[in-house]
């Protein structure tokens, strides 16, 4: 089993590929590993999960194999989300030399299974193994695959079919997230309401002693780049924006605004040529101060996920300055923020846990995603606990994703008490700044009366666009907010009924038309709350897409299944009617070409 140097697979380029994730459903407890504590929902999930109704609920393609499958010649099918039943017949009806499985560490049983499936079922084949399960120690001896591939899994590919390594990447038209649902709603996007992800790289140069990223890419100093200048990623865009006809996109870099000059020279570039593009980037409080203000709303960063962690910690991104004043800043500027805070840390105590809790709620971010300090396989953090005896061996894989439980032994918390300081940490955000709907409308809206007489005209066009949902969206969502928290959460609802007054009087009668829509919310929140309490849960339906060979340097669209999301159970009579009323509100059929000027 060699992941780096192996011998080119007999056919070359003509070798039929398998690429797939692992099987669900997902969101439930079953033999092969799956937790109902953690469902294939990354917002819902790790970030808005105590919300209710107001829980953003979404799904993510897997982009790793979307990017292999665009940069290898050879014929390929690709499954996401597949059943078992599905992997089996795919297995029964076609005829595969090469099949690639991919996953995250949780979910290793049930890659285990999908090897002895496909020994079975398709013994002529190569089983490879990748994704950040790959650095799991000892993989090789649990299931049976003929090679486990850390890192560059294009490269690596590519070199087994006899390809050019080390040629330039194609990037994949991947739309960011697909089946959202909120409030009860199935809001099935338009065309290019959703946006495009860009994987300019992938790892950290950073390199936290948790990060699974950093450690898998090579660790500290070290990442893999693709797009490396400014040019090079306006070019991506630009075909992005063709294919897809976004406007918007999701830049999974780990750390997009470290690289200053190539940022800024897509500023000039988009500058030049009158783009009015939106960014949701990922970002460190250091890399951030960077930039004046001025520039990041002109670059167009419109969402930021930044790690918090700890005020006491001694991460070198949050070394230089007060990170609760710099989140107020940019929310002024109408920049969105996802915070990121850890709990466990090595200087957690029950004494201060309580304040670091307080101090990271005080951020009052749009999200916070808070996560248990967990040592994952592979990471530096994982080998510090080995070396030092503190793992516990009574932590199964399938625990190990920061949601649930300690995976070692902390020096002053208990494992079992681990969870409980989490659960108070999502709580207390969701207490003290309310639904993350109500913050996104809060932010917008500053943005919007900050912004909307910019200078620069393409920066005037993308902050009216995002306006349109403060006149369609969000008075309806207020209303329903208001009422549905008067009990629970008093002062949220005054607050919510304060901002939605706001938006009444600033957008006038657009806004008090969209209002009528409020009870069809009210009742449509209710109804969900009512079923999650009662055990549903949501799945996303399997994808398939077929490709037949293409030439090295030439793409082919494949043929595709749209993604959608399936609820386990069916609703019995899910109001059509109202429903086709607020997703024609929740996705407005609009374009920032389209929109006049407001000057």
């Amino acid at each position: 089993m060699d992941p780096v140097a192996p011998s080119r697979h007999p056919r070359g380029n003509q070798a039929r590929v398998l690429l797939t994730s692992v099987f669900g459903p997902y969101a439930q407890d079953d033999e092969f590993g799956s937790r109902a504590i953690n469902p294939m929902e990354l917002y819902h999930n790790q970030v808005t999960r105590v919300q209710g109704a107001f829980s953003l609920r979404m799904f993510h393609r897997s982009w790793g194999i979307m990017l292999i499958r665009e940069n290898i010649t050879a014929p390929c099918t690709l499954l996401d989300f597949p059943t078992r039943e599905l992997f089996e017949q795919e297995l029964r009806t076609h005829a595969y030399d090469v099949i690639g499985i991919t996953s995250i560490i949780v979910n290793v049983g049930k890659v285990r299974e999908m090897c002895r499936l496909a020994r079975q079922l398709a013994p002529q084949a190569v089983i490879v193994v990748g994704g950040h399960v790959a650095a799991i120690p000892g993989l090789e001896h649990y299931l049976d695959a003929d090679y486990i591939v850390t890192g560059d899994g294009v490269a690596w590919m590519r070199d087994y079919l006899g390809e050019n390594a080390s040629a330039p990447i194609r990037h994949p038209a991947i739309i960011s997230g697909f089946g959202l649902r909120v409030m009860g709603i199935n809001a099935k996007a338009a065309e290019g309401a959703t946006a495009a992800t860009i994987i300019p790289s992938a790892g950290c140069p950073l390199g936290c002693n948790f990060c699974t990223t950093s450690a898998f890419f090579g660790g500290k100093g070290k990442f893999l780049s693709f797009y490396e200048t400014g040019e090079e990623l306006f070019a991506v865009m630009c075909e992005m924006e063709a294919r897809l006809h976004v406007q918007s996109f999701f830049i999974m870099d780990e750390n997009f605004l470290l690289h200053r000059r190539r940022a800024m020279a897509l500023l000039e570039l988009m500058r030049r040529h009158q783009k009015s593009w939106s960014f949701y980037v990922f970002s460190s409080a250091n890399a951030i101060r960077k930039y004046s203000m001025e520039e990041l709303v002109s670059l167009g960063i419109s969402w930021i996920w930044l790690g918090l962690e700890s005020p006491r910690g001694a991460y070198a991104k949050l070394q230089g300055g007060d990170t609760r004043q710099l989140t107020v800043e940019m929310r002024r500027h109408g920049i969105r923020l996802l915070g990121s805070t850890i709990i466990g840390l090595e200087h957690h105590t029950r004494e201060n846990l309580p304040q670091e809790i307080e101090h990271a709620a005080g951020h009052n971010t749009d999200f916070h995603q808070f996560m248990l300090y967990t040592p994952i396989p592979g990471t530096p953090l994982y080998l510090q606990m080995q070396d030092q005896g503190r793992l516990l061996p009574e932590s199964e894989l399938a625990d190990i994703h920061g949601q649930f439980k300690f995976n070692f032994r902390h020096a002053a918390l208990e494992r079992e008490e681990s969870k409980y300081w989490l659960d108070r940490a999502f709580l207390r955000d969701f207490e003290r700044n309310g639904p993350s709907l109500y913050r996104i409308c809060r932010t917008t809206f500053a943005g919007w009366l900050r912004h909307r007489n910019h200078p620069e005209a393409r920066v005037r066009l993308r902050f009216q666009f995002e306006a349109r949902q403060l006149r369609m969206l969000y008075p309806p969502v207020l209303w329903a907010m208001e009422r549905h928290l008067r009990a629970s959460n008093p002062r949220m609802a005054r607050r919510a009924h304060a901002l939605r007054r706001r938006l009444l009087r600033e957008f006038g009668w657009a806004a008090r038309l969209a209002v009528v829509l409020g009870p069809v919310l009210l009742w449509t929140a209710r109804r969900e709350e009512r079923r999650l309490a009662r055990g549903w849960t949501y799945e996303p339906r399997p994808i398939v897409e077929r490709r037949e060979a293409m030439p090295g340097s030439g793409t082919k669209a494949p043929r595709r299944a749209e993604p959608e999301f399936a609820p386990v159970r069916h609703s019995p009579e899910p109001a059509e009617v109202a429903a086709q009323m607020v997703r024609h509100v929740l996705n407005p059929q609009a374009q920032h070409q389209r929109i006049a000027d407001p000057r």
